[in-house]
């Protein structure tokens, strides 16, 4: 699954490990979403994009 949250997170200066806390995973599985190998809920996907100021669409779908 291709993505742009670590392009999103590192544009607001967040590191994984503070992204994580705020969504409430460990940035290990951050780590996993930004490479694409795991697939989110779309609770998690709501949560990171509210995290991130930012919206599924620019986050999660392809343009």
């Amino acid at each position: 699954m291709n993505n742009k949250v670590k392009l999103i997170r590192v544009s607001k200066d967040l590191q994984q490990k503070d992204l994580a806390l705020k969504v409430g995973i460990s940035r290990q599985t951050l780590s996993l979403i930004e490479k694409g190998q795991y697939n989110p809920s779309l609770k998690l996907c709501v949560s990171i994009a509210e995290a991130l100021g930012s919206d599924l669409n620019t986050l999660f779908w392809k343009v």
